[in-house]
């Protein structure tokens, strides 16, 4: 009697970093190995808007989404907890609702995969004795700091922040001090002490999956092979890169702003600079004004997702919904005059934009972005340079990645976290990857990239192959 193929369980934080990574995991896990998927998403505010967005972009029901009941954490966390702790908690407090909602099921898993914040969750998977696995949607290096971690909090007296020297992640690049990921800066701080929880349970996963793919990062996938210098992994706990894995494009509802791709329409060539600072970041009022002064300096065409701006808290959009309105209008918060002034060479969309139908455009040839890996993936896999802008998270390590390694971006001197940035460094950085032939490198490096991630997914090759090789240990662990 033939077997049946398995059953994935998977497990998405909050947050559009989160929700479209497993999806189209999942999504691979169902048209190319034959898996019955269903994903488990913990509720907040972020399931409005952009989730329903992101729900109708599927053009077939290839696996059930479940939304686990939300959970009031109010009592739990202090106002104005990082992101982190918040997340954290969330998904701390929404086991029981898993739990229940598996137990529930007709067709029980046979494997559960969980993202970066859902490892507390594998003690589920120990409960019904399945397989168990992580998904870090980010990339190679951010997983290796995140296994070291707990090393390091061993190994560094003090802050990290107010360190000399570089952190030796072994078998990768060092990582600076004034780049470590947020959870870092503040060893006191609640969210800290749940990055350290992370990296002490990510090992006792089956197995880890990451959004990269071999071509890009070879040095960080071999040193989390190499079971001399990350803990063992390599031995007993297989790595899978199984990326780029990306919004699709020409979703039903990503056209629907006919003004803006009528628009892009119109512009010549990999002449338009796409400005986005993802579904959860905005900017000060003041450093606003001076994107909105560098943009307008360096003449060059652009579509920018503006956002009311805000006084000191770089995550106050986090868990806002990806459609609301934007009732002040960019008018009262961008420079006097700027509307009028640029009005014949550039658009400003409110809230939210279909960014990789956006990216895909043949008129866009830049992109000014705060770093997260899946704006990061939808740059490269469409060929589009980068302006890096960080603002939280593993953002600045992303950004040192995209311009140090991969020289596929550009940046300001200083970190925006750090210092305002000025509208003449803006202009000059938005020349640079757009006109000035000094930035003709950059392009055709990330063409290369582009070219890189295709071959990585097509059938044979390696993000291809390793995924293969999970389905195949899924298949097997199952029969077992």
């Amino acid at each position: 009697m033939q077997s049946s193929k398995p059953h994935a369980a998977l497990l998405s934080s909050p947050g559009m970093g989160h929700l479209i990574p497993v999806l189209q995991l999942g999504k691979l896990l169902v048209t190319q190995h034959n898996f019955t998927v269903t994903i488990f998403v913990v509720a907040s505010h972020t399931s409005g808007g952009e989730w329903e967005v992101l729900r109708s972009s599927m053009t077939s029901p290839f696996c059930d989404i479940v939304e686990l009941p939300p959970v009031d954490i109010s009592g739990l966390i202090h106002p104005g907890a990082a992101v982190v702790t918040v997340i954290s908690v969330m998904m701390r407090e929404s086991k029981p609702a898993l739990r229940s909602a598996i137990s529930a099921m007709k067709l029980p898993p046979t494997l559960l995969i969980d993202d970066l914040f859902g490892t507390e969750s594998l003690e589920i998977a120990n409960e019904l004795g399945i397989p168990k696995y992580v998904y870090m949607a980010s990339n190679a290096w951010f997983l290796a700091l995140t296994l070291y971690v707990p090393t390091l909090d061993k190994l560094v007296e003090g802050e990290y922040v107010e360190q000399t020297e570089s952190f030796r992640v072994p078998g990768c690049r060092p990582v600076k001090p004034e780049v470590v990921v947020d959870p870092m800066l503040d060893r006191t701080d609640q969210q800290y002490s749940e990055y350290l929880r992370i990296g002490i349970e990510f090992p006792k996963a089956d197995g880890i999956l990451v959004n990269t793919w071999e071509e890009l990062q070879p040095q960080a996938l071999a040193a989390l092979r190499d079971v001399k210098l990350l803990g063992g992994l390599a031995k007993n706990h297989p790595i899978y890169p199984v990326g780029p894995l990306t919004r699709p494009v020409g979703s039903p509802s990503s056209r629907t702003n006919k003004q803006l791709f009528g628009w892009l329409e119109k512009q010549p060539h990999e002449s338009v600079l796409f400005v986005s600072f993802g579904s959860g970041g905005t900017l000060s009022y003041e450093q606003m004004n001076e994107v909105a002064w560098g943009i307008e300096l360096s003449q060059q065409r652009f579509v920018w997702v503006v956002r009311t701006p805000t006084v000191t808290n770089r995550d106050a959009a986090f868990f806002t919904s990806g459609t609301g309105a934007d009732d002040d209008g960019p008018s009262n918060y961008l420079p006097e005059g700027f509307v009028d002034r640029t009005r014949e060479m550039g658009l400003l969309v409110p809230v939210w934009a279909p960014q990789v139908d956006i990216l895909s455009h043949p008129s866009v040839g830049g992109f000014l972005s705060h770093c997260g890996w899946n704006s990061t993936l939808e740059s490269i896999t469409n060929g589009v340079p980068m302006i890096t802008w960080p603002l939280y998270a593993e953002q600045r390590m992303n950004a040192t990645l995209l311009r140090e390694e991969l020289g596929v971006a550009v940046g300001p001197e200083a970190l925006p976290s750090k210092k305002l940035v000025g509208r003449d460094e803006i202009a000059k950085l938005v020349r640079k990857i757009m006109v000035d032939e000094e930035g003709f490198g950059i392009r055709a490096k990330v063409k290369e990239l582009k070219r890189s991630a295709e071959k990585a997914l097509s059938k044979g090759d390696s993000s291809h192959r390793a995924l293969s090789l999970f389905a195949e240990v899924c298949e097997v662990q199952q029969n077992a």
